[in-house]
């Protein structure tokens, strides 16, 4: 006989999945498995070293010596030719190179030619040989930033943005200094990363590239420098295109030391419109093809220049971070600066000018040339039958208004910085002024030891 039972059918509810009582109910264990976390640091950081290995090699095809060794035989024999003097420019940075080139006779007539943004010493080395070999001592520098000047200065710690790859590199380099297991054994020992430490240790030994801004008060204290150094006072300066914004502080703090001024070409804004230069893709096109650049350069400064001296300018203007150096000190000019106020200043007012200029670029510039004469009336004023950068196709006529300028002046006297007098001959001195005898002391010993501060021829 079947015995039949009874069971108690249980009551379900039904709960909405993802409710709270469904979430009480069912309780899923979180998974505490630490694979993940070394699955991906594993793999950021075999990238972060393949980037850091790429950009090793990348960088050292770009260095100082490689881009040298690249360079067409004209320009380094441009540079063989030369030779770099170190300036301070700020105090609480390092000295940076500057290069100069000079021609002719040290002893004779110094013309020292100061080029604009965008170019270098390289365009005036046809006109500085021609000076040189009429016998005038012909010297043209590379403002830092440009030609085969310092275009960069390496700046140690700080917190400073460094960009992404910037900080790829820091952290690779401070993974390869304390290990890959430092952070994570700081970690275990004290619960905490050190975000501190690392960002301590990253601003101490953070070294990164900082392109040279020059203004017209940097431009003083190279000049002064460079000046200085090579012995050059007193001094014929010759200022084209934009160096005229760049050297007008230096002229009206030293006018005792310039004898004359030549402006070619002169004006505030660059002839080579470097503002394009800051718009990606043009800017790389500008700058790595030969034929975009000699279009930009024959548009707006020279339709005469071959293609081998402007490929020399566009390499010069993009190698070790030209480009970013000339862009910060097109910032730094005066864009304000007016020419008329400046010449006849007391300062600049006594100082013998002579502006050469253009005739054959345009209406426009004609008549840009006619007012630097208007506010200048003092100044000679010459035209030439180049563009806005003659001096590749016309140096010899350039060099022809230079010497006949400059020669129209009587001969510099430069001061004879005075020596020191070897004791045996200062106690002659003395004895000899203790004994009475002036004379004999001054005729047999001041001229040969340079007593006092002579001028001499």
């Amino acid at each position: 006989m079947a015995i039949i039972t009874e069971e108690e059918e249980e009551t379900k509810t039904l709960v909405p999945p993802g409710s709270k009582e469904s979430i009480t109910k069912n309780p899923k264990p979180q998974s505490e498995n630490p694979f993940p976390f070394w699955f991906y640091f594993t793999i950021i950081f075999s990238l972060a070293t393949l980037l850091f290995v790429s950009l090793s090699l990348y960088s050292s095809q770009n260095d100082p010596r490689s881009w040298f060794l690249s360079l067409p035989p004209a320009l380094r024999q441009h540079y063989s030719d030369g030779r770099t003097i170190k300036v301070q420019v700020n105090p609480d940075e390092l000295p940076i190179e500057v290069f100069v080139a000079e021609s002719g006779p040290a002893q004779s007539e110094n013309v020292i030619i100061v080029h604009g943004l965008g170019l270098s010493s390289y365009a005036f080395r046809e006109i500085i040989q021609s000076l040189g070999s009429k016998g005038i001592h012909g010297v043209a520098i590379d403002l830092p930033g440009n030609g085969f000047s310092d275009k960069s200065m390496v700046v140690v710690g700080g917190d400073r943005e460094i960009g992404f790859v910037g900080r790829v590199k820091e952290v690779y380099g401070l993974i390869q200094e304390k290990g890959v297991f430092w952070a994570f054994d700081h970690m275990v020992e004290t619960g905490d990363l050190p975000y501190e430490e690392i960002i301590k240790l990253q601003n101490s030994k953070r070294r990164s590239l900082k392109a040279i801004e020059l203004g017209s008060e940097e431009t003083a204290k190279v000049l002064s420098q460079v000046i200085d150094t090579l012995g050059l006072f007193p001094v014929h300066l010759v200022l084209h295109d934009s160096a005229l914004g760049l050297a007008s502080n230096w002229v009206s703090e030293n006018p005792q030391s310039v004898r004359s001024i030549t402006l070619l070409d002169s004006s505030i804004n660059p002839s080579l419109p470097l503002w394009v230069l800051h718009i990606p893709v043009i800017r790389e096109v500008l700058l790595g093809f030969s034929f975009a650049f000699k279009m930009l350069v024959s548009l707006r400064c020279s339709k005469d220049m071959t293609l081998s001296q402007i490929e020399a300018h566009r390499i010069l203007l993009k190698g070790r971070n030209g480009r970013e150096a000339v862009l910060g000190s097109l910032k730094k000019l005066n864009h304000s600066f007016d020419i008329a106020q400046w010449g006849n200043s007391d300062a600049v007012n006594g100082i013998p000018m002579q502006v050469i200029w253009s005739k054959q670029v345009s209406d426009v510039w004609s008549e840009e040339g006619e007012r630097v004469s208007k506010a200048l009336r003092k100044a000679k004023f010459v035209t030439h039958s180049g563009s806005r950068w003659p001096q590749e196709s016309k140096s010899s006529e350039l060099t022809g208004y230079i010497t006949d300028f400059v020669s129209a002046f009587p001969i510099s006297f430069k001061r004879v910085s005075e020596e020191p007098i070897p004791e045996k001959v200062q106690k002659i001195l003395d004895e000899a002024k203790a004994g009475g005898d002036h004379d004999h002391a001054h005729t047999g010993y001041t001229d040969a030891y340079g007593l006092g501060e002579g001028w001499t021829t």
